[in-house]
């Protein structure tokens, strides 16, 4: 049985949306519902927070410097000189109900991320492309979207819509960010929580964290089958993300968010950070070119 190991205790609300920065060797990561973006060096084992004043859900880096995240109010770059957020675009400034959740960059430097309501309610949300200079919507009628990641040869996107249970695939043309010929590629059976976050590694097996699953599963999405499980001691694991040297640690983001007293006191690292050495090398996260 493979565990992960705790490295940071950051009883976060809701932790989410990691990424490696390759350059810096440091993982950036968020809590949504405290409105903060997290940095923890693995290096240092030392994690410093920054507030971001409203619910933060995805970051990456960005070529040219600083960070790129997503929002409850849309898309944004943030300086670490000046601490200064600077607004993109907001797709969904007519939507006030809505938030953005999961986002990554694809090979290209283009930003994706999708939107959920902010209670839930069920085909509310869109998922987004960023480029440069322009957002386009790519997919509608999704309910809490979720775990975006790509295969090593970019002809392929994988996606999680939560309330679904399923990862599906699109063909995917890297050059022009288009999506074809969805497809099913993997069932989370019963009993075993709900898909959450993705990612994936250089063989081309997907990892999903699973909310209320305890665990993190890599599957073969070319078979559906299921490869390994890597198990957490807290139940709301949220997403993943392989970063180090070798980008061979999977970092495993977790949640705390409507625990009761009793579910708290059983599961005392709810909401920190995780990480396991894993025996495949990740694919790298890929930074915003604009």
């Amino acid at each position: 049985m493979v565990q992960a190991e705790l490295v940071f205790d950051a009883k976060a609300t809701l932790g989410e949306g990691p990424s490696w920065d390759v350059k810096k060797k440091r993982l950036y990561w968020v809590d949504i519902d405290q409105k903060k973006v997290h940095i923890y060096d693995p290096n240092r084992n030392e994690n410093t927070s920054l507030e971001i004043g409203q619910l933060v859900s995805a970051v990456v880096p960005r070529e040219s410097g600083g960070l790129v995240m997503v929002t409850e109010n849309g898309f944004f770059t943030f300086d670490f000189d000046t601490r200064q957020l600077c607004p993109i675009a907001d797709p969904e400034s007519h939507l006030p109900e809505n938030r953005f959740n999961d986002g990554k960059c694809d090979a290209m430097g283009r930003f994706w991320a999708g939107t959920m309501h902010k209670k839930e309610f069920p085909e509310q949300g869109s998922l987004y492309c960023l480029e440069t200079n322009k957002v386009n919507r790519v997919l509608n009628h999704v309910s809490i979207s979720n775990g975006i990641s790509w295969s090593p040869d970019n002809q392929i996107f994988y996606y999680v819509d939560t309330p679904t249970k399923e990862v599906v695939a699109f063909d995917f043309d890297l050059d022009s960010g288009e999506l074809k010929n969805k497809r099913v590629v993997v069932r989370i059976p019963d009993g075993a929580g709900v898909p959450d976050g993705m990612t994936t590694d250089t063989e081309g097996m997907i990892w999903v964290a699973h909310w209320g699953g305890y665990k993190v599963t890599r599957w073969n999405p070319m078979t559906g089958d299921l490869l390994d499980t890597i198990h957490l001691p807290v139940a709301k694991v949220t997403s993943c993300v392989f970063g180090g040297d070798d980008l061979d640690h999977l970092y495993i983001t977790t949640a705390r968010v409507g625990l009761s007293d009793e579910e708290r006191l059983k599961q005392p690292y709810a909401g920190g950070l995780f990480c396991v050495k894993t025996k495949v090398k990740g694919l790298p996260t890929y930074p915003f070119k604009g």
